[in-house]
């Protein structure tokens, strides 16, 4: 299956570099570029993307609220959004990642990083979570402003297996890791995610991670690595 991804950067110099390494791949093709949130969000849908490449400051509208209209309509449902930033930006980044984002890289990765996180994010398989990440989500989403909290009843339509896997996730774990925990298989430990995400209404495991720390079921430094 070839991966749609779509480049939203108002650097064209940056979008062109970006389209030479993700078209040289096998299993990519960049099927468009847009230089503002707004042609972002208007192409994603048209031109059927997989994956957005999506910086954060971009002029009329930026990448998080380009994030937002992606998230909010149904008919993209499938499409993620892998946000490009500094890690300066905390809060920036913390916003994306509520708007929708299904991971953020800074602009400073290597080659391989890129194509990597966009074969990741395109699975849906695991936030983009090197231990700086991890950090970064737990100490901003551990203080959220009282109407960002998400209501801890959500959890309720859980298991206990279901929540103790998504805390996990939210602490950074991938299945092998989970499953070498809880003493089941990877594909045992998938599934739990899989069903947390489809009752909680996470898009992906990024927005599961966000949810775990919005409810209060994961909070900072509880991180297992």
């Amino acid at each position: 299956m070839t991966i749609r991804v779509l480049l939203a950067d108002d650097q064209a110099l940056l979008r062109g570099t970006f389209r030479l390494l993700l078209d040289a791949q096998p299993d990519m093709e960049v099927v468009a570029e847009a230089s503002n949130g707004r042609e972002a969000a208007l192409l994603a849908r048209s031109e059927r993307a997989d994956v957005v490449v999506m910086d954060i400051r971009m002029p009329e509208v930026d990448g998080i609220e380009a994030t937002r209209l992606i998230g909010r309509d149904e008919d993209m449902a499938g499409v993620k959004v892998l946000v490009l930033t500094t890690f300066e930006e905390d809060e920036l980044v913390v916003d994306a990642l509520r708007a929708g984002a299904s991971g953020f890289l800074g602009k400073g990765i290597e080659p391989d990083q890129l194509l990597d996180a966009v074969r990741l994010v395109a699975a849906g398989e695991a936030l983009l979570s090197p231990t700086a990440t991890k950090g970064l989500i737990a100490r901003v989403l551990s203080h959220p402003s009282p109407g960002d909290l998400v209501d801890p009843a959500r959890l309720a339509a859980l298991t206990p297996r279901e929540r103790e896997v998504t805390a996990l996730v939210a602490t950074g774990l991938s299945n092998d890791e989970i499953a070498e925990r809880l003493f089941v298989t990877p594909v045992t430990a998938k599934t739990h995610a899989n069903r947390a995400m489809t009752k909680l209404g996470a898009r992906d495991r990024a927005q599961l991670v966000v949810i775990a720390y919005e409810t209060g079921l994961v909070h900072a430094g509880e991180a297992q690595r």
